[in-house]
Parts: structure tokens; sequence; C-alpha cells
């Protein structure tokens, strides 16, 4: 391919790789492709770009249609999910005697079960994320490494990364392949999904409440979906736990009320790890979860992101529990997962640990959380493996097949670090958008796609916890 004569060809024209570096840095300020930096987080005034690919990867156009194909699908999965409390019960009873944060969560979700759920809006916005593995024979396929259901992000500004690099291959003379960069317009279709709920909450004068942390490198990726919602004349603010903890209350109707404002839509950026807590953090978030506002997600949502209902999903015969009858939408799903095992207590989590003792450089060791950088392989996961495996604690992980990714070469731009050419892996995320109205889904859409690359010497063997943005190159 063009791109890879390209490649290799600036690796021995240090001038001119300079000069397209340069250009690149100069596309992505343009484009509003920024982070705040970690010297000046809350400051306005300092920005940096993010971290990129100077060209987009190659991805063969069938990979990326079966993977936006299937969202809709985990869009309705994940929803029927959230309104099963038995399964949840079922699949996370191990978990939740392990896993503080999860069971803390669990806890939340039964008590609005035994309370009654106040709304009936339900939205939701995942990103089902997939690394391109490549088989023995050469041939590829898409295999789903997680779903997240809250604080998705990996949108936003990097809408506009298409455009840089469309720029970038015009620029080496490769026009052809630059037609061959498609757009993703994720913030559309997630500012589309928010406004749907807060018109169905029907109070013009309710806002949309984003939750959101204290120090916020990617603030900026949030701005561009709140001024979306404000040219759609819907009324926005930010606020932390504490805030809500401070002023925030139920009146008699159960409406949510922070700072005298009343809430149509709590959006969390925020609240999906254990150190983002303090009591008084989980105090507000029940009060949330019990409020007439519509989260995103709400706790069962939450609670279905999890790796282990991941797991269990996986199990033969639980898909056709959620979609009886309609054995097309559960091969499209299944396709999508790799191996999945158990690690509760009992012979199966017996031979799971096993087997992954016995291979462990074929095996991915996830607990319960996000945000990536969290897995262990090969030495790292015989280690926590050998400390849990005769304890219960190992029910609050699950053991993946790891996945083998296709290997490609690119240059990453990163402030601060030299760019050289790297072999690198990528990770396509889908996004997905749903609203539901009591019984009827009014809104269940594919909001676009994201893609992540990572430097191979940084694979964490699932998620890329030192990735840089990139755009698929479809051929």
């Amino acid at each position: 391919m063009e791109v890879k004569k390209c490649l290799q060809e600036l690796m021995l024209d240090p001038d001119g790789l300079k000069y397209l570096v340069d250009e690149a840095k100069e596309l992505v300020f343009l484009n509003g492709i920024l982070r705040r930096t970690d010297k000046m987080p809350n400051s306005s005034e300092v920005v940096s770009y993010m971290a990129f690919t100077l060209f987009p990867t190659p991805l063969p156009k069938a990979v990326l249609l079966q993977a936006l194909a299937v969202q809709t699908h985990f869009n309705t999965l994940v929803d029927k999910i959230s309104q099963d409390p038995d399964f949840l019960e079922e699949a996370l009873a191990g978990t939740v005697q392990t896993d503080e944060f999860t069971a803390k969560l669990f806890d939340i979700y039964k008590t609005v079960q035994q309370e009654g759920q106040t709304q009936s809006i339900v939205l939701g916005v995942n990103r089902s994320d997939y690394m391109m593995e490549e088989r023995e024979d050469g041939s590829l396929s898409m295999k789903q490494t997680e779903i997240n259901t809250i604080s998705v992000g990996s949108f936003g500004v990097t809408d506009s990364l298409p455009v840089v690099h469309r720029h970038m291959l015009r620029l080496v003379g490769l026009q052809e392949e630059s037609q061959r960069v498609p757009d993703t317009l994720s913030t559309h279709g997630v500012s589309r999904a928010l406004a749907k709920a807060w018109e169905l909450y029907g109070q013009p004068k309710a806002v949309l409440m984003f939750l959101v942390e204290e120090v916020e490198l990617t603030k900026l990726n949030h701005r561009v979906i709140e001024n979306k919602l404000w040219e759609r004349g819907i009324p926005v603010i930010r606020r932390k736990f504490e805030d809500v903890s401070k002023s925030g209350f139920l009146d008699g109707d159960k409406k949510l009320f922070v700072d005298g404002l009343e809430v149509a839509v709590v959006y969390y950026r925020y609240g999906y790890m254990p150190d983002q807590y303090t009591e008084q953090s989980w105090d507000a978030r029940l009060m949330m979860e019990r409020s007439l506002a519509v989260k995103c997600p709400d706790i069962g949502t939450h609670l279905a992101g999890t790796k282990k209902v991941q797991q269990v999903l996986a199990r033969p015969g639980v898909l056709e529990k959620f979609f009886p009858n309609q054995p097309q939408v559960v091969e499209q799903i299944r396709e999508t997962f790799t191996g999945l095992y158990t690690l509760d207590m009992g012979s199966e989590g017996d031979q799971t640990v096993a087997m992954a003792l016995a291979n462990p450089h074929c095996f991915v060791l996830k607990p319960q959380r996000e945000a990536g950088g969290n897995n262990f392989c090969g030495e790292s996961l015989v280690r926590v493996l050998e400390e849990v495996k005769n304890d219960k604690r190992r029910a609050s992980y699950i053991l993946m097949d790891r996945i083998r990714p296709k290997i490609e070469q690119n240059f990453l731009v990163q402030r601060g670090q030299p760019v050289t050419l790297a072999s690198v892996f990528c990770e396509i995320g889908v996004c997905g958008a749903y609203v539901r109205h009591g019984g009827e889904m009014v809104l269940n859409e594919v909001t676009g796609h994201c893609m992540k690359t990572c430097d191979t010497k940084y694979d964490d063997g699932g998620e890329a916890a030192r990735h840089v943005y990139d755009s698929p190159l479809i051929v």
C-alpha cells in the first residue's frame, strides 16, 4: 500500500518528517483537538494537543461495518439487562461478595428497585470497544474487549481528527486514499439523545447537569457536547458530587434540585472508579438515583457494563434469553465475543485458574474497573492469580482470551516525546445512544465510531492504557 511506502520513506527523511509533524500539530490546534495540561489541569489559558497518529491506520471495511451493524443490538441488550433484576443479581452474586465498589452500586440498585423506579424515561450512551484479531490463516475478525456504559468518552473534539488525517494524506500525494477516511459525528448523536431525554422530561426551565470531577484534562471534549445542547436551547450546568451533596435535595414529588435549579437529566462524566467516591458521594448518588431526573446512565445500566456481566453473556443460551426468536441478532452479537471465563468459587472457576496459570500469556485477567490500564497478563496475571486462587477474592475478576491484534506501523505524535515509527495495534470504539420512554424505544442509534492506537510495547492485553487518537483508513 502507498501509505506503508510513505512511512518507510519518511524514516529516511527526517526533514520531511519534521515538516509533516509541524503541519499536523498546527492542524490539530486549528481544529480544536485539544486537552488541558498535566501541570495546569484546570487552566483555560494553557492547553496542548491530544496525542494522535500522523496518518490514519488501515482498517478493512468489512470489519468496521461488522462493528457498526451490531451496535443498536448492543444498545437494546444493555437496556434489557438493566431492567432484569433477577439476571443482575444472579450474574453479580459472587462479585458483590468480594468487590466493594460493585457491591455498593448493587446496593443502590436494590434500594431503587424496592422503592420503585421514579422515572420511566431511560437514557443510555454506551461504547462497545473492539480489537481486530488476526487469525493464523491471515483472516481478520472484530472481537469485543468491553462495553462502556458510564462516562463514555473518546468523541467530541476527536470528531475533527479525520479532517487532519485527510489533509496529511493529501500532503504526501495520496489524494485517493484521503477520500477513504470516513467522518465520525458522535457528538451530534450523543447530544441528540441527551436533548431527547430532556424534552421528554417536559420542563423547559429544568437544566441538564454534567456530573464532573475536580480536575478535568478533557473538559474541552465535554464542552463540544454542551455547546450543541445550548444551541438547542437546553440549559446546561456542571456540578461535582460535592456540590450535589451540599445543595441537592428532592422535593415531595422526588424532583431533583441542585443550587435551586430543577435537574431534568444527570449526565455522569464521573463516578466510574472507587476512588471517585466519598461517603457523601455515595449518598449523593443514591439521592440522584431515587429522583425523577433522567440518569445517564441509571444504576442498572451502569451495572450492565460490568466485566462480570460481559462474561456471563458469553455463556451458551444467555443471549437467547434477551433475544427470543431472534437467532440472527444473537449470532451477530456472539460473533464479536472472544473466550470469557468465570473465576467464581467452584469447580468451573478452579478449572479457569488452572488453565490461566498453565498458559498465562494466552489470557487477560480483568477486574471490575473502567478507564483502561487495569488488566493483568503474563507475569502479572500469575502473580495476582497465585495470590487469590484459593480465595473468594478471585470472583472479583474474570478471565478473557488474549486477543492477538493485527500489527500496523504509524508515527505517534505525543507532547514532549520524539516522533518515531512504531509498531501499533488499534482499538475501534462504536458509540451508541438510546432513549426509552416506558415500554417504547423512541431512539436507538449508532452515533459514530472512534479509534485509538497504541504502541505494542504498552499492550496490556485488552485496553490501551497509553493510547493516542487515530482514524481508520478504509481498505
